[in-house]
């Protein structure tokens, strides 16, 4: 090819429509149940943001609203994230709740504030067969979201978690009062948009239904739910960062 010819191509290339360039597969998805209200919690906001930071793990922070009495009503719990919790601790056959609880591919659960536990914890899964085992990919394009999930073997529900990317939160009251925290991946809400059955899917779902929550991006879970709805093991999951309209 002559200077001419190359240097046309590498003019049509830079003409070419952007993409955002898809994550790579994370090897694991923690999951962090916390509270501004709680003392110890803070040292387990800390892990999860470096867990994000570092790239390779999916990991998402749900504020709970159970320790609301204490003096200081956290601004980013719901119901609905003390609801998943208590899902995860009729999974595991728990009788009680705790923060920071870190919950690993949706089958065990460690403190969040022990970066080793979680690591060591996560790689027991993978050598158990309890990894991140089905494919998932999800991508923005234009005014839709694609989905797509690998073929395997079982079931399970197809569950977006809508997060913020980072918010700074000055806490005036409470076990952590005079403390500003900046939290990472915080989840606004969570719902089912698709069921798989062991074969390969594919979804599009429209921009515009989702354009109403107040999100940066969202997590994609395959996930396994108990008779009641409980959520419980993640057999693959995906990333969608921020994006624009």
């Amino acid at each position: 090819m002559n200077r001419f010819a190359l240097l046309i191509a590498a003019l049509l290339v830079s003409l070419a429509p952007a993409r955002a360039e898809e994550p790579a597969a994370p090897r694991g998805v923690v999951e962090l149940f916390t509270s501004q209200g709680c003392s110890s919690c803070p040292p387990a906001d800390a892990v999860l943001g470096q867990l994000v930071r570092r790239g390779d793990l999916l990991a998402l922070s749900y504020h709970v609203d159970y320790w609301n009495y204490l003096g200081w009503a956290d601004t980013l719990a719901s119901k609905q994230n003390t609801g998943r919790q208590y899902g995860y601790a009729a999974t595991m056959t728990r009788s009680n709740v705790y923060t920071p609880q870190a919950v690993l591919n949706g089958r065990t659960d460690v403190n969040g504030a022990d970066q080793n536990a979680i690591e060591n914890g996560l790689k027991k899964l993978e050598g158990l067969g309890q990894g991140l085992s089905i494919p998932v990919r999800a991508s923005v394009n234009g005014k839709e979201m694609d989905i797509s999930v690998g073929a395997g073997k079982g079931s399970g529900d197809v569950v977006i978690a809508y997060f913020k990317r980072s918010q700074t939160v000055p806490i005036t009251r409470g076990e952590n009062s005079g403390k500003t925290i900046t939290y990472i991946n915080s989840v606004t809400d969570v719902e089912t948009v698709g069921m798989w059955k062991g074969e390969a899917l594919q979804l599009k779902l429209p921009m515009s239904v989702m354009d109403v929550r107040e999100y940066d991006g969202c997590a994609v879970l395959l996930q396994q739910t108990g008779p009641n709805g409980e959520p419980g093991p993640i057999l693959g999951a995906a990333g969608v960062m921020a994006w624009t309209q």
